[in-house]
This record gives C-alpha cells, structure tokens and sequence, in this order.
C-alpha cells in the first residue's frame, strides 16, 4: 500500500498549490469600493489610462507624444527628441523635460527609461494602487509564482502516479483504482489553472477587474471620435503601434546600430 503515501504526497501538493493561487488572485482582484466609486463618477484621466494599460512606460510614450502633438517637442524619426518648448504644463512634462536634460536634446530611449521612473509616475501608481484600479507588484508576482507552482504540482501528480503504478509490488488489478484515486488531484489542479488564466489571465496585467472596467469604457469612447483627445487616448489604450504614423512609430522603434 505504498502507493496511498504517494497519494497523499499529491494531494498535499495540489491542495497547498491551489489554495495559495485561490488567495493570491482574490487579493490581486480587491477593490476599495470608495474609492473606485470616486472614479467610476470621473472617469480616468489620460495618465491613469496610460497606466492601467501599459504600466509606467506607457505614460512616459504618452506624454512624449502628447506634447510633439502640441509642438512643444520635436521627435525624429531617428530616435531623437528635441525640446521647442521648456515649459512644463504638469509633473510628467517636466519628468520628460528634465530627462531629456539642459541641452534640449536626446535619444528617446532613455529619455522613456527615465521618465517611467519619475516620482510623478510612482504617486500615480499609487493613487490608482490606493483605488483599486492597479494591481500591485507584489500582487502580479504572487499570482504568476502560484501559477507556477499549480503547474508544477500538476507535473509532480503525474510523476508520482506514474511511480505507483508502475511499482513491481503493484498487482495489476489494483492498476486502474490507483489511476483513477490520481486523476482526482490532477483535475484540481488542471481546474484551477483553467479558472485562473479564464478570471485573472494575463497575469502581469497592470489593472484591476475595476480599472480594466474603466478602461473599456474610454476605450470605446475612443473608437467613436476623430480628435487630438481621442488620438492621445488611443496613444494611452493601445499604445504606439496603435496609430498610424510610421514616423512616429520608428522614433520610438529606433535602434542604434552597434559599432
């Protein structure tokens, strides 16, 4: 009967696995009902759809973007970006403005690099952290590693049923209850990753089951309208590769060629 030990060595392993995913995605999908209702009566700004998009560096594009859409900012289709106007309007123009520095001008890569790691782009991560609307790191992290480890746990389910059927002290009768007493914790965990990728996939995702609502919401707002709001909110949803200006595209696509 030493296949029941292994039994048991499976159960634990995808019972432990599955409940630690279960946990993990339920604090990943917590809201903070006030605060959510607070921007659900706003809307999101451009920044914070950026955000909830595409993370920090989406908000570094959009600001560089929005502000050569207004001529402040020339940005080449070489990768570099030159500054027309100094003058910032808000904290992120002059998270930009500062990272392209005192001479005016600079490659775009880092200039991106730098602003997404501005202290304006932190509080506003915060701010949506605060309101359920983005998913905190730690929280992506736990998700993905609890995926991981159901994934393993599965593996480890078939490993340790392989082993006790094929045990030499095994009678072949007993063959096909001891496959089928396996089956049971290999369905838990092939469940919940079912489940998991169904309800919380991708597992990185930068919003919120409320914040990916809010998005939704601009996004379709977007699809309806032909204005500079409306490309800068296509810019925040989507993301360069999303509008059709090859120039732009290649300024931020440039590369330099290696010596």
């Amino acid at each position: 009967m030493f296949w029941v030990l292994l039994l048991l060595l499976a159960w634990v392993a995808a019972g432990t696995t599955c409940t630690r995913l279960c946990l993990a995605s339920v604090r990943a999908a917590a809201v903070v009902d006030d605060e959510t209702d607070r921007f659900q009566g706003r809307g999101l700004t451009l920044y914070e759809a950026a955000f909830l998009s595409g993370g920090p560096a989406r908000v570094a594009e959009l600001t560089l973007v929005s502000m050569a859409r207004q001529r402040r900012l020339l940005l080449a289709h070489t990768g570099w970006a030159t500054v027309v106007d100094p003058r910032g309007r808000d904290e992120m123009e002059r998270s930009v403005l500062g990272a392209i520095g005192p001479y005016g001008q600079s490659r775009i890569a880092p200039v991106r690099t730098t602003a997404a790691a501005a202290d304006s782009v932190r509080v506003l991560a915060d701010r949506l952290v605060a309101a359920g609307l983005a998913v905190p790191d730690g929280a992506r992290t736990t998700v993905a590693g609890a995926v991981r480890q159901v994934r393993a746990a599965a593996v480890a389910v078939l490993g340790l049923g392989a082993v006790a059927l094929l045990m030499p002290s095994q009678a072949q009768e007993n063959r096909p209850l001891v496959a089928i007493w396996f089956t049971l914790p290999l369905i838990l965990t092939l469940s919940c990753l079912a489940i998991a990728r169904i309800e919380v996939h991708p597992y990185t995702r930068w919003a919120s089951p409320a914040g990916q609502h809010l998005l939704s919401a601009l996004a379709r707002r977007a699809d309806t309208g032909s204005d500079d709001r409306t490309y800068l909110t296509t810019v925040a949803v989507r993301g360069i590769r999303a509008i059709g200006e090859p120039d732009l595209r290649a300024a931020f696509a440039h590369r330099e060629p290696h010596a």
